[in-house]
């Protein structure tokens, strides 16, 4: 199974893009049965989580850094997870990566790449002027 999240491109400060990930290579997976992360890194630093989406009861959970201005949600027709990126910032800028796995138990767990299972190549944010 390959995830892959597209989408990423250039936009200037304030502006807005809306990133997709979806999953190939078994017909028999699917992302409703996970919980799907996305998380973001910059050259030469730490993989930092940015959104999940709980499979079953459709919680969603947010960084401090982007809560208001991200928003994570499933499509209706298609096996595939959006992150609509609002009033998006240039600290924003970075490879956006999505993510499946299982439910852990504790209240963190989603916040750490260690607990995904499933990875995709990334798609490249930049917001600059």
């Amino acid at each position: 199974v390959q995830l892959q999240a597209f989408g990423g491109g250039l936009v200037q400060p304030g502006g807005s893009l809306r990133l997709s990930c979806a999953a190939s290579g078994d017909s028999e997976f699917s992302l409703r049965d996970y919980v799907i992360g996305w998380f973001r890194q910059v050259s030469g630093k730490e993989r930092e989580w940015v959104s999940c989406l709980f499979g079953t009861a459709g919680l969603r959970e947010y960084a401090d850094s982007v809560k208001g201005r991200l928003s994570i949600s499933r499509g209706d027709a298609k096996d595939t997870v959006y992150l609509q990126m609002n009033n998006l910032k240039p600290e924003d800028t970075a490879i956006y990566y999505c993510a499946a796995g299982p439910e852990h138990y504790g209240s963190t767990w989603f916040e750490k790449a260690a607990n995904y299972d499933y990875w995709g190549q990334g798609t490249l944010v930049t917001v600059s002027s």
